[in-house]
Parts: structure tokens; sequence; C-alpha cells
């Protein structure tokens, strides 16, 4: 009976041991499933591609209003370009046919090139005489509404679609420009791009003027200065002022008519670790050049200035450029998208760095305006604190008759009382300006008239700039 009992206790030990045994495995096991496991890069974005058609799927079913799946995917495609630098974009298919009409140098807008800076659209240069210059538009304002829409926050893309619309409408774009808010009523047109503008200044001096550079611009300029050569003109201002930027073969290709003797005229460095030397193969001394650059002279633009100053093959006058020294490439996508992508960042020819620093011209010189020696200081101040209409009397009105008078515009009086004379005459300015023609003295309208006052005033067909650029040639 003993050894029986011993055995039994033996055998209950064994069990008990073997339990014992499988519980601590079977913990152990567990304890090293607790271990977090590694996993690659490329295993995490799979499983948050899988997450996020969860989440697109959750959005669907619980937003309150529609979202289709072209707008979740555009969103998140735009999301991932919100992460990248300011100049770098993702196109859906309609605002990628849209950029792509732009470029091919015809477009329906008010003629403004813009990028985002932080929260706002600056404008890099309104386009040669197009309706943003007329209206007043310049380099560096800021566009912070569209039609009283605030669009502080919004891509380039996103307010180009507003701006943009047919011919003959109008948009309202609210401007904030040295801490000043100001507003301008701009009437849409077709916007056609020529960039090469040439004329005689003198008998010896030519000029060439690049408003922007285009997949042609090289031909075009290629043309003129054959022109200029045939005719024996050697001396040559270049007016690259509010040039935008554009092709970088194509101003690389135009140094070549001016960088003496052979050597660098800008360096490309790439993200994928590329560096690209571009050089000048010219030989003949053929040219002395001029530039003329301003705050809206940017990329391209500010190659060929940052080249012609390294390289001593003139002289650059006016003012700091822009600071644009990166690179974009254009992909189109299968589905009719595309991407804009910053790949580079170029440096001058004696490696100096522009992104953000821009270029100091040689000769720093800025445009002044004188002012008509005509009295304004009795015309009473438009202060926007009401509505003027018909049989309405106040010097707010008086104020309107006596600037629309100073413009030509065939008012009697003037002596303050609204009559259907102003209300005819402000309905033709109105329309001249392409404002909403209905005879009202609303506060869009007294803005306007008290910018055309200024404008007026104003006697700005003296260009020191360029004056400056024709002493130093002769």
């Amino acid at each position: 009976m003993k050894i029986l009992k011993f055995k039994r206790v033996f055998v209950w030990i064994v069990i008990i041991g073997m339990i014992l045994s499988s519980l601590s495995i079977a913990f152990a096991a567990e304890v090293e499933s607790e271990k977090p496991v590694e996993k690659t890069e490329e295993e995490l974005y799979e499983e948050d591609i899988e997450f996020m058609k969860l989440v697109v799927e959750f959005v669907k079913e619980n937003y309150l209003y529609d979202i289709t799946y072209d707008e979740a995917v555009n969103g998140m495609y735009k999301g991932i370009f919100d992460q990248l630098d300011r100049h770098s974009v993702y196109y859906t298919p309609e605002e990628y046919q849209s950029f792509t009409s732009e470029m091919s140098g015809e477009f329906t807008g008010v003629g403004i090139q813009i990028v985002q800076e932080g929260n706002y659209i600056t404008v890099v240069t309104p386009l040669k005489g197009s309706p943003a210059v007329e209206a007043g538009i310049k380099a560096k304002d800021k566009i912070i509404s569209v039609d009283g829409k605030d669009i502080t926050g919004y891509t380039t893309e996103e307010a180009a679609e507003l701006i943009r619309g047919e011919i003959g409408t109008s948009v309202r774009l609210g401007i904030l420009r040295n801490s000043e808010e100001l507003f301008f009523n701009i009437k849409r047109d077709l916007i056609t791009i020529s960039s090469v503008y040439s004329e005689m200044l003198t008998d010896d001096i030519g000029y060439l003027e690049i408003t922007q550079f285009n997949d042609n611009t090289l031909e075009l300029f290629g043309k003129e200065i054959g022109a200029f050569d045939r005719d024996g003109v050697y001396k040559l201002v270049i007016d690259l002022r509010n040039n935008p930027g554009g092709s970088l073969p194509e101003v690389i290709g135009m140094l070549n008519f001016f960088i003496i003797p052979e050597g660098p005229v800008a360096t490309v460095k790439y993200g994928n670790g590329e560096v690209s030397e571009y050089t000048s193969s010219l030989t003949v001394d053929t040219f002395d050049v001029a530039v003329l650059v301003n705050e809206g002279s940017a990329s391209a633009s500010e190659i060929f200035a940052g080249a012609v100053q390294d390289r001593d093959a003139g002289t650059v006058i006016g003012t700091k450029t822009y600071g644009k020294g990166t690179v974009q490439s254009l992909y189109p996508l299968r589905n009719g998208a595309g991407i804009k992508l910053t790949t580079a960042e170029y440096f001058t020819a004696n490696g100096n760095k522009v992104e953000g620093i821009g270029i100091t011209p040689d000769i720093i010189i800025e445009n002044t305006f004188e002012e008509k020696d005509i009295d304004i200081s009795h015309i009473p101040e438009l202060d926007k604190y009401r509505k003027p209409e018909l049989g309405i009397v106040g010097l707010d009105v008086l104020a309107a008759e006596m600037i629309l008078d100073l413009l030509d515009y065939d008012v009697t009086g003037p002596d303050g009382h609204f009559d259907q004379t102003l209300e005819r005459e402000l309905k033709k300015y109105q329309e001249d300006m392409g404002l909403y023609s209905y005879g009202v003295l609303d506060f869009t309208t007294q803005e306007s008239l008290t910018k055309s006052l200024e404008d007026f005033m104003k006697i700005d067909d003296k260009d020191e700039q360029l004056e400056k650029a024709i002493e130093v040639l002769r």
C-alpha cells in the first residue's frame, strides 16, 4: 500500500510538473509574441493605405454632405503635396488641362503669375499688357480674397480656379500690400503671351524685353538678335523685369549669346544626387548688355542675371530679384491629372545660392513716380461709410463728381447732388472699369475712383532704370 501511495504521489508530481511546464512554455510563447515585430517602411505604408480605404468608407457613410470617390482621392493626392514645398503641385485632370493651356501661351483670366507663400497667395508678376497690369496689380501683392471669399490657406490651383472665368466677366481681388488692404475689380480677358518684344532705343542701342521663358522664347530671341546683328547693333538692354521664369533649356540657350569666354553659367543639383553644370560655348565677343531686373524677376530670370553678373558679361540694374532658386519638372499622369514636382535647385555660375535670397543688382535703382502739378486738396475724401444713389446729397457725391470730372467724364457741377447726369456717367465709369454698371456709388466704386485719382496724378513715363541702362551702355 505504501508503495502504491508513493507511485500515486509520484504520478501526480509528474502530471503537475508537466502542467507547469506546459504553462511555462505557453507563457513564454505569449511573452515572446508580445514583443514588437519590426516591420519595414514599405509594410507599414501598405497597412496605412489599407487603413486609409477604411477611413474613406467611414467618411462616405457618416459625413453630412455628399463626397465622391474622385473628390476623396484628389484630396489624398493634394494632401501628399501639402507636405512638399510650395512649388510642388498635384493637378486634377481639369486643373492640369487649364495649366497646360496656360503654358501654351494662351488662357482666359486676369494675367498674373501666382505662388503660395505660407498661408498667402502671392503675385510673382502681372503679365505685360494684361488686365491685372491695367488695374494696378503689382509683384509681391498678397491676394487675400476673391469676390469676397477669403482664400487664406488656399493652394495656387484653388485660387486660380476662382480667379479664372469667362471672357468679359469681372472678378474682385482683395489685396494685401504693405499692411494695407486694397480691392481691385478686374475684367477677365483672353491672355495671349508673346514672350519677346524689341525696339531701338537710340541709333546704336537695341532693347529686348523677355516677359517669360516659354518653349519658343529662344527661337524668338534668336530672330531678334539676328536682326540687331545684321543692322550692326551690338549694345542691348535686356529687360527681365516682372519675368517669372520658365524653361531652363531656353534660358541656358540664350546665355550662349553673351557669356564669354567659355565656361559655367549655372549649376543644377537634383534630388537624386546628380549635378549638372551648364556652360557657355561662346568664343567670340558679341554684345554689350545691360540687364534690367526687379522684385518680379524670378527663377530663369535670376539664372540669366546671375550668369551675366558672375561672369562679368554685362551690368545688372534695378532692384533685388524675387529669390526662386528651384527647378520644377512637369509629369502627366495616365488618368489625365498631372504633377509639378520640385526636382532640383540651381546655383549661379560662382555657386551662389538664389532660393530665398535673390540677385542683388550691380546698380540698385528704383523707379519713382512724380505727380502732376494739380491741386486736389479740395476734393473731399471718399470714406466709404454709405452707398449714395440718385437723389442723395453729400460730400461723398461731390468727391465722385470732382474725380469723374478730372477723368473727363461729362458731369454737371460738381455740386454734391446725385442727379441723373451723375448716374449716367457713373454707369459709364463702372462699365469702363469692369464693375457692375448700375449707377450706385458703392464701396467698390469708391475704392476704384480713389485709385483712378491716384493713377491720374502720376507721371509714369519716366523709366529711371532704363535710363540708367542706356547711360551705362554709352
